[in-house]
């Protein structure tokens, strides 16, 4: 569904406003405009759309549908997705099991594609599970968006329906698949009413439709559902395709029959639907970034001329107030006790107990869960669940990374909020963006091969997005709504399904499982308890670092203030007067350019948030 409509000139007013604010902004602070530029350069040029929906919908072939690729994504009917497939542009084509953290990427030939994402197949020997797999290749659609194809395992109402979640709500925008068979399923509605405030954008496709003759009754149906059950998605498009007539068109016995089983397969136009509205959502929350960057430069520049136009008005009184303060910052920098030390380091264990209580609560969640699969298993189900499980902890590992570094955004926060006024605290924030924020920057474990005395394989590393690698790029809403995020975020993966299904013998019976389910989640809870405790330390170590430095810089700027209180102070009455005119009008002119930075930021979020 698409908000683009509702404010159609919106993205002429952000160029022209961009250009305009960056023009105010090189006339009073050129180094400060310089770094915007380089903020606007690095913003992401590919968006990425999530296909998500419930086993056997027909997810991959419609993906390999829509990149004209016939049999790329597998789509055995007895073998589910069980990673992660991320399609990209390239020249020439290739793909690689990637791995977050220490370990490389491993070379996969298409041949061989199956076996690494599908969990019917055996891996090659003496490898282990990617997180997720790449494939980049020369397929035109690919220039203008990346393609994830999520696990088909299970259904929207198990671990699967998490993981999608957790997929979708980094992505510019979610492909929704159901089929022409039946109307929604209530996990399918469950799915969408959870997702309606995680996911900014979601378009719907109604597979097969060449296979059901009712097809068009099972839309109608789906809409009134929608509008009962999801009414965020009522006035949604539901786009009827058929993958399997668009790949007939490949052995047609001419061009015209060809083109009419393309444009009958309802493929191309929501290649078109997508790419319409995927392309133009990216651009706009690109431009947020920038205008966020501009705020926060702005920011700095209207907090010193702030500072400036006191030192020209209230001379020796202002001196002596900002002695005051660069003594007292001096101070508290210089002090054993060092209140603000002890302030962090109490949030940080006040993090840690958090923390700890919630990896506690989503592992009992997680296993609760699983045993009730177990019970419900048949045995064709209950050969799969190491698959299930897997899923299961890489989901509240998830959940785990995100908690974490919002846990670490909110310490930093607070303790700035202890050590700086409101005024200096736009300087602050300006600083940290322009030096990358305060660079938590976490230590991976010790690299060593995997053996099979390993019963746990944990990957952990630092990333700027949710989940997996290059899956999705950071929420740029996250800048949007807040003048100050902490660039880091923890990611912790966990892969114990697998490991614990091939280290550890057991019977496919409900209880030999059910005593495997309980090791397992308890070597889980374990490793994930010490790898959030030795990411605290680390933390902990970088943000007093960071701290102190910012600290330092303020005690610099203030020295600098002083200065300018001294030469005002030898300043005659009518150049005094002419400065403080001048100081007064540029002070305007930046007070005015932020406000209107923020005021198109709101619209962007009114735009994303009708998406």
């Amino acid at each position: 569904m698409s908000a683009i409509p509702v404010a159609a000139g919106l993205p002429l007013q952000v160029k022209d406003a961009r250009e305009k604010l960056l023009a105010v902004l090189r006339e009073v602070d050129p180094d400060g405009a310089q770094w915007v530029e380089r903020i606007r350069a690095r913003r992401p040029t590919t968006p990425s759309v999530v296909v998500v929906g419930e086993t056997n919908r027909g997810k991959s072939s419609l993906v390999n549908a829509l990149l004209a690729q016939p049999g790329l994504s597998p789509v055995d009917a007895d073998v589910a997705t069980a990673t992660y497939l991320v399609f990209g542009h390239a020249e020439q084509w290739s793909a690689q099991a990637c791995y977050p953290g220490q370990l490389a990427p491993v070379p996969i030939e298409r041949p061989e594609l199956v076996r690494w994402v599908s969990a019917g197949h055996e891996l090659p020997e003496g490898q282990i599970p990617p997180r997720h797999v790449e494939v980049c290749g020369p397929v035109p659609l690919l220039e203008r968006l990346n393609l994830v194809d999520t696990p088909g395992v299970g259904g929207l109402d198990s671990m699967h329906g998490e993981l999608a979640m957790e997929a979708a709500a980094s992505a510019t925008a979610l492909l929704f698949v159901v089929d022409a068979s039946a109307p929604f399923t209530s996990s399918e509605l469950d799915f969408l009413r959870r997702m309606g405030d995680r996911v900014e954008t979601v378009v719907f496709a109604l597979s097969k439709v060449d296979q059901f003759r009712g097809w068009r009754e099972v839309l109608e149906a789906d809409k009134q559902l929608l509008a009962e059950h999801a009414p965020r998605f009522a006035d949604a498009e539901l786009h009827p395709v058929s993958a399997r007539m668009f790949e007939m068109a490949g052995t047609a016995p001419n061009e015209q029959a060809a083109g009419m089983l393309r444009e009958r397969s309802g493929v191309i136009e929501l290649q078109t639907a997508v790419q319409d509205l995927v392309v133009g959502r990216s651009a706009m929350l690109g431009e947020a970034n920038t205008l966020r960057a501009l705020s926060s430069a702005l920011g700095v520049v209207h907090a010193k001329l702030q500072a400036e136009r006191r030192a020209l008005s209230t001379g020796e009184d202002e001196a002596e107030s900002l002695r005051a303060r660069r003594d007292a910052l001096s101070t508290e920098r210089r002090s054993s006790t060092r209140g603000w030390q002890l302030k962090l380091r109490g949030e940080i264990n006040r993090t840690r107990v958090e923390t700890t209580h919630e990896v506690g609560r989503q592992m009992r969640d997680a296993q609760a869960w699983a045993r009730q699969e177990i019970d419900a298993a048949d045995r064709d189900r209950l050969a799969g669940l190491p698959q299930q499980v897997d899923a299961a902890l890489r989901t509240v590992s998830a959940r785990i990374s995100n908690g974490l570094a919002w846990r670490l955004h909110q310490v930093t926060e607070t303790v700035l909020a202890d050590l700086f006024s409101a005024e200096e605290l736009d300087v602050i924030r300006g600083q940290f963006a322009r030096t990358g924020g305060p660079p938590v920057s976490l230590r991976p474990p010790d690299r060593r091969p995997p053996t099979t005395e390993d019963k746990l394989l944990v990957f952990m590393g630092v990333s700027g997005g949710v989940g997996a690698g290059k899956l999705a790029a950071m929420p740029l809403a996250a800048t949007m709504l807040s003048p100050f995020v902490l660039p880091a975020t923890i990611v912790i993966g966990l892969g114990a399904g697998w490991w614990m299904a091939r280290t550890r013998k057991h019977a496919a019976n409900k209880q030999h499982m059910k005593q495997w389910l309980t090791d397992s989640i308890a070597d889980a809870r374990s490793t994930l308890d010490q790898l959030v405790a030795e990411q605290l330390i680390e933390a902990e170590q970088q943000l007093s670092l960071a701290l102190d430095d910012a600290l330092g810089k303020r005690i610099t700027a203030i020295e600098e203030e002083l200065r300018q209180v001294d030469n005002a102070l030898k300043m005659g009455a009518q150049e005094r007067s002419k400065q403080l005119g001048d100081v007064g009008k540029r002070i305007q002119d930046v007070a005015a350019a932020r406000e209107r930075a923020e005021k198109l930021l709101g619209k962007i979020r009114t735009l994303r948030d009708r998406g």
